[in-house]
């Protein structure tokens, strides 16, 4: 075809279009791309790990950011780790203190992490420690949300934490969608942002598996409510080949077929959309599957791992006076023998209420049927995550997201605060 030819002219310029926005989300400065030998290194990490008795009960993230922590050690740098740990809401807290991470960093680095204890984050304390920093040393930094302005990214504790550095390094995905003074409020401030080798993987697996999967593309969304997952229902509906609805959220579907519910959860403002997005999903072609069997009791266990008896109906047919409460046994196979057909799978939401044994089922299921395929398997983060590395499937999935909210509007096609952030290359 001529170049001449307008019709040509068009498609390269779509092309060029296509790719410079893939390569404006994707192509990041990286913490391979910059020198730290004697420079000050912030780096900003997800140490938001849970604690019982001031001991780490997951270490997940903790691991999750060795890695990056290691080249920046490697390369002569002088690290100073920066993260939040819950909601101390502006003010000290002991009980959310970052003081055991820096402990147990130590042992998994083998090499002494100093706590700057100082409950202005950068205070003279943090400061002094700084200045005694040889290049290899580590500091750990106090919670950033010790201070009121984090997350809402004040300009002055922005300037405070650039002026302890010379080369900032996010590696912080949960955190990516928020626009806080550590991750976003730095960055601009900073003679250098980059993302670490953690965030740089995220971009690389969730940008990669939305934007340009490896065909068939499955996606599984469960998860409690409709409304936590508007703008992601719509948004892969676009991408992928078949959308799996299960969890609680499917109940709503149901509603919207038709369908007695029973006591199940529902989200009636929500049962419109459900029938918009049933009709888009025929309208583009696309697979959406939704419970053909379910998991049905009395009602919500109490405890939540409490032994309950169950029964299992047809979803058409759930009594007035029951709750849904899982997939059934012939859903399990239908939404296994989606995922056999896959070359990538994203998944985001557990199918049930999985912390009980006996509802636990159908997301043990879906997680089998992710562990035994040879697709690019993508855990979304949040209670997915969490199921799959409680049910013992983590090391069987390509990639498991460390951010839940992050990752959730990752998946919803918006552009996150904390990647944006960081310099292009």
């Amino acid at each position: 075809m001529p170049a001449s030819n307008p019709l040509y002219n068009f498609l390269v310029t779509v092309v060029i279009f296509f790719y410079k926005e893939e390569e404006k989300m994707l192509n990041k400065l990286t913490v391979d791309d910059i020198q730290v030998q004697g420079k000050r290194v912030l780096c900003r990490c997800d140490f938001n790990v849970p604690l019982k008795d001031g001991v780490i009960t997951d270490e997940n993230r903790l691991v999750a950011a060795l890695p990056t922590i290691n080249k920046l050690i490697s390369e002569g740098g002088k690290v100073i780790l920066c993260s939040h740990l819950g909601k101390p809401k502006g003010e000290p807290k002991p009980e959310l203190s970052l003081a055991p991470v820096a402990v147990r960093l130590s042992e998994l680095l083998g090499k002494e992490v100093k706590f700057a204890a100082d409950d202005t984050v950068v205070g003279e304390n943090a400061k002094a420690a700084i200045a005694e920093m040889k290049d290899g040393d580590v500091i750990l930094l106090e919670n950033t949300r010790y201070r009121i302005e984090e997350t809402k990214n004040g300009e002055a504790f922005s300037q405070e934490l650039a002026s302890i550095c010379d080369v900032f390094v996010n590696d912080a995905f949960g955190t990516a969608h928020r626009a806080h003074c550590s991750n976003v409020g730095v960055a601009a401030l900073a003679p250098v942002a980059a993302v670490g080798y953690l965030m740089n993987k995220e971009i690389d697996f969730l940008g990669n598996a939305v934007n340009n999967p490896v065909r068939p593309f499955v996606a599984i969304l469960g998860g409690a409510k409709v409304a936590d997952k508007l703008n992601v229902i719509s948004n892969l509906l676009e991408k992928c080949d078949t959308l799996i609805i299960g969890g609680g959220m499917a109940y709503t579907f149901l509603k919207a077929k038709g369908y007695e519910i029973g006591t199940s959860l529902v989200d009636d403002e929500k049962v419109d959309y459900c029938k918009e997005m049933m009709a888009k999903a025929e309208q583009l072609g696309k697979n959406l599957l939704l419970p053909i069997d379910t998991v049905v009791t009395d009602s919500f266990p109490n405890p939540i791992d409490a032994e309950i008896p169950v029964s299992t109906v047809d979803s058409d047919s759930i009594p007035a006076d029951k709750m849904g409460m899982d997939i059934g046994e012939k859903t399990q196979k239908l939404f296994a023998d989606a995922v056999k057909t896959a070359k990538t799978v994203v998944w985001n939401g557990p199918m049930g209420v999985f912390e009980n044994p006996i509802l636990a089922k159908g997301t043990i299921a879906v997680a089998k049927a992710l562990a035994e395929t040879d697709a690019t398997t993508i855990i979304g983060g949040g209670d997915s995550a969490a199921a799959v590395n409680q049910l013992g499937f983590g090391d069987k999935m390509t990639h498991i997201s460390t951010g839940g909210g992050a990752s959730l509007e990752f998946l919803e096609g918006k552009e996150l605060p904390g990647i944006v952030a960081a310099n292009d290359k």
